[in-house]
């Protein structure tokens, strides 16, 4: 049986495996509900975007891992040894990253808001970038560099225009959004234009982030184009040269059997013939590339795992499955209506007999994790493994109801261990007073 998952299988007891690990036995040994994630699938993805970064830009750049998709000590220790660079988006994740010595020098720290404690975070750990949001944040930063003593190199984040075609939450590259500053009303040429003059800001470059989830290469393309004629642009009115092209990430994956993403490497190689393009054509050097994957490094290697509770047939109208989890542990369907696939733990490639809607725990209608999945029989007890759980699952969960969440479980060479603990009610009430 094929799975939408490379790392799933059926292993030899006839229950549903992943990476070499009987699932079923994984929630005796650690619970219900609970993330399980290939750890050999995350550092295998790693790799496919560090070859492809030697292969099309000659190794000049790095390759980022976005870690809002999941963060967690765990995680960093990876992408540390796998000789990633990594993205942050608030003092939290950024606290987080050193905790696990993550080198400060490979952090570019990101977000539309952040605070003045976080930007001193940020020049006292002596991150290597600060991504500049706006002239908020530029004239803050440089007040803080100021006063610690310190030069900090920026770069600015730049809405291209581009309007990508996913969900309207997680679109970010137009115009009408909370991020960055506008190449359309000359914005992004003021901002450059100002920070070049500050004593204590180096100017390194510019990033643009388009969206999340897209699937096809025209909106990377054509963001690189607008992107490589702003640096060649600022070069020949200002004489300021913009060395660094941070490109985002947003690469989209195979929730569903109807998704058909592209290879990685294949946005990588598309893209760069336009970045390589156009420094030719307008005589510009070509600049340190810089991309940040998230989701498309972590979504595929997990699955969460739920037990069984009610089964609740409503004649005519639809059945209920109720799980010991839900919207606190995934609220994306609540968010955006997102789709995902499930599957029987035991004997998985039984036939699908079953239509009916996954339900979660929490006290509200909306608690649903899939509409209408098509499932072999259920009953209470069973267990069922919801698939490409291993971004914005974690990482997004929350204790709504009061619910603990769940521990995260990484499988590696057909070995389990724990990253993240289980949450206990204990930790729940920690902060009470």
């Amino acid at each position: 049986m094929e799975f939408i998952m490379s790392c799933l299988s059926v292993g030899d007891s006839g229950n549903l495996s992943i990476g070499g690990c009987d699932v079923a036995g994984l929630a005796e040994q650690y619970g219900t509900p609970a993330y399980i994630m290939d750890e050999d699938k995350i550092r295998e993805n790693c790799r496919v975007y560090n070859r492809a970064m030697e292969e099309y830009y000659n190794g000049n750049g790095i390759v980022l891992y976005a870690s809002k998709a999941l963060s967690c000590k765990y995680i960093y220790r990876i992408m540390k040894e796998e000789n990633m660079g990594i993205d942050v988006v608030s003092g939290g994740e950024l606290y987080t990253a050193l905790s696990a010595f993550f080198p400060a020098e490979k952090i570019y720290f990101h977000g539309n808001n952040k605070t003045a404690d976080e930007l001193k975070m940020a020049l006292e750990s002596g991150v290597g970038r600060i991504v500049v949001d706006n002239i908020f944040e530029l004239e803050t930063l440089e007040e803080l560099a100021e006063k610690l003593d310190r030069t900090v190199d920026i770069m600015f984040r730049i809405k291209p225009g581009i309007d990508a075609h996913t969900h309207s939450f997680i679109r970010t590259g137009q115009i009408d959004s909370k991020f960055g500053v506008a190449l359309e009303t000359g914005e992004a040429e003021e901002i450059v234009v100002k920070a070049d003059s500050m004593e204590r800001i180096n100017v390194v470059g510019v990033h643009c982030h388009i969206g999340s989830q897209i699937f096809e290469l025209e909106p990377f393309e054509l963001a690189a184009e607008k992107m490589m004629n702003f640096i060649a642009d600022i070069k020949e009115k200002y004489g300021i040269e913009l060395s660094e092209l941070n490109l985002g990430g947003g690469y989209g994956i195979k929730y569903t059997e109807n998704d058909s993403p592209i290879n990685y490497d294949k946005y990588i190689q598309a893209v760069s013939k336009v970045v390589t393009g156009i420094s030719e054509a307008r005589g510009i050097k070509l600049p340190y590339i810089v991309m940040e994957p998230g989701r498309s490094i972590t979504a595929e290697t997990g699955i969460t795992v739920y037990r069984v509770g009610a089964v609740k047939e409503i004649p005519g109208v639809r059945t209920y499955i109720s799980v010991d989890g839900g919207m606190g542990d995934n609220p994306r369907y609540i968010l955006y209506e997102s789709e995902y696939e499930a599957l029987r733990v035991n004997s998985p490639a039984d036939a699908k007999t079953m239509t009916a809607t996954i339900a979660g725990k929490c006290c509200e209608s909306g608690d649903i994790l899939i509409k209408d999945a098509k499932l072999p029989a259920i009953k209470p007890g069973d267990l069922i493994a919801v698939l490409a759980t291993g971004a914005y699952n974690y990482s997004m969960a929350s204790n709504y109801n009061r619910i603990p969440r769940p521990p995260i479980v990484m499988v590696s060479g057909g070995e389990s261990r724990l990253a993240v603990k289980r949450e206990s009610y204990d930790d729940i009430i920690a902060n009470d007073l």
